[in-house]
């Protein structure tokens, strides 16, 4: 499956972004799908996974309760929905496919990486 991320750009603090993951081919439903994000100099770092049906959804704790990650098997499109968003959210956010049963954080389970899509949170 190849990926396209989109969404990305500049917001101020407290702003709001959707970002967007399509993807090409007729086996997307087999696959767990996740964002993972890398700020400048730093590690890449998974952000929200969600499971081959929609459920179970997984969140990093730096996100919680602000980003949420949404799925629609039939238009081969994953979403994540980021709210009040702070300058530390800055970073490349990439959409990821893996084949692993459940969702994993580990960024090495994952076979298919989107782009990126640049995320700038500042005022």
């Amino acid at each position: 499956v190849q990926l396209q991320a989109s969404g990305g750009g500049l917001v101020q603090p407290g702003g709001s972004l959707r970002l967007s993951c399509a993807a090409s081919g007729r086996t997307f439903s087999t696959y767990v799908m996740s964002w993972f994000r890398q700020a400048p100099g730093k590690e890449r770092e998974f952000v929200a996974g969600i499971g081959r049906s929609g459920y179970p959804t997984y969140y990093s704790d730096s996100v919680k309760g602000r980003f949420t990650i949404s799925r629609d098997n039939a238009k081969s499109t994953v979403s994540l929905r980021m709210n009040s968003l702070k300058p530390e959210d800055t970073a490349v956010y990439h959409c990821a496919a893996s084949s692993a049963v459940e969702v994993t954080a580990n960024p090495n389970l994952y076979t298919n990486w989107g782009q990126g899509t640049l995320v700038t949170v500042s005022s």
